[in-house]
């Protein structure tokens, strides 16, 4: 079973620059502006450069990131002494984000749909292999390799899931892609993922300017166990936003499937405060692969061990 894990990162404070005559803020949308899906078969972008599509995007997400910025968002520090949060705080964000799925398929679509969900997470060493369109330029190719493999290797010593960069029997696969090469997308995530559904498909070949990037992570006898996973991030975004989807969308397809609004400090809420992976998320991660879980846990027996488990990192009910 193919779960679309939160998978849709979209920013919920774009009221403002929406009302400014930017369009596509309706993040549920899937389908292009015109109701018809591009063909699968698109060609892959030239070599020569983006297109004037890739680059009208690039100036709009420029102009999001500056003004998430100039709010305060985006925080960079993973926290401090203005975001305290206690044990009982955390084991409460883990029971929502880890036990709890932010999206489901209904008529065919994806949909934001809050439900409760089994917990998941990767039982196998993750091969991770990173593919960049053609038109995504060398340097930020270079820049955003570095980028995830560093942040791969910190996921691992936080997990101590083994992660590892791979080019063959990879089962975790990162699209850093422009417009042409995302909308062409399709036959290979269905080289990857045999018999994924047509709304996961969709999703990405379809995905609306709002839609900043997403995972998918498949789990075959829906048992809560990850086999593959696919994360694709927009090429277009400015180094920040692009970075930011690389830290949520990676940890996110480990198993933290959902956002909380009660999550502080986290990449796992929507308001966008902060940017990066927090201490506290950190600790999440050590959660959710502490050898005393099990994947296909309930939250009713999941949620009183993340809380003693929670109070043993960080020590007591403060």
């Amino acid at each position: 079973m193919v779960k679309p894990i939160a998978r849709i990162k979209k920013y919920a404070v774009l009221a403002v620059l929406c009302a400014v005559s930017f369009a596509g803020c309706d993040a549920a949308r899937l389908s292009s502006p015109d109701g018809n899906p591009p063909p699968y078969g698109d060609p892959l972008g030239e070599s020569d450069g983006p297109s004037a599509e890739s680059l009208a995007l690039a100036d709009y997400y420029a102009r999001v990131q500056n003004g998430l910025l100039a709010q305060g968002l985006l925080r960079t520090d993973g926290g401090g002494p203005d975001v305290p949060f206690s044990a009982r705080n955390l084991a409460d964000n883990f029971v929502r984000i880890a036990l709890f799925e932010e999206y489901v398929v209904a008529g065919g679509r994806i949909v934001a749909r809050q439900t409760e969900s089994p917990l998941h997470r990767w039982e196998r060493p993750i091969q991770m292999r990173v593919e960049f369109g053609d038109t995504v330029p060398a340097q930020q190719r270079a820049k955003d390799r570095t980028s995830i493999t560093n942040y791969a290797a910190r996921l691992s010593r936080i997990t101590g899931l083994p992660i590892r960069q791979s080019t063959s029997n990879t089962n975790f696969h990162v699209f850093v892609v422009n417009e042409a090469e995302r909308r062409a997308l399709g036959p290979r995530i269905q080289q990857i993922i045999p018999g994924i559904s047509a709304a996961a498909v969709k999703a990405v070949v379809q995905m609306p300017r709002s839609t900043f990037c997403l995972v998918f992570a498949w789990d075959r006898d829906d048992a809560g166990t990850y086999e593959k996973a696919v994360a694709v991030i927009r090429g277009e975004h400015p180094d920040l936003m692009r970075l930011s989807c690389i830290h949520e969308e990676l940890a996110q397809g480990l198993g933290l499937s959902n956002d909380s609004p009660a999550a502080r400090p986290s990449v796992f809420n929507d308001d966008e405060e902060f940017a990066l992976l927090t201490k506290h998320d950190e600790l999440l991660l050590r959660i959710i692969y502490d050898p005393r879980m099990r994947a296909g846990m309930k939250a009713d027996e999941a949620g009183p061990l993340a809380a003693i488990i929670a109070g043993e990192l960080i020590g007591g009910d403060r």
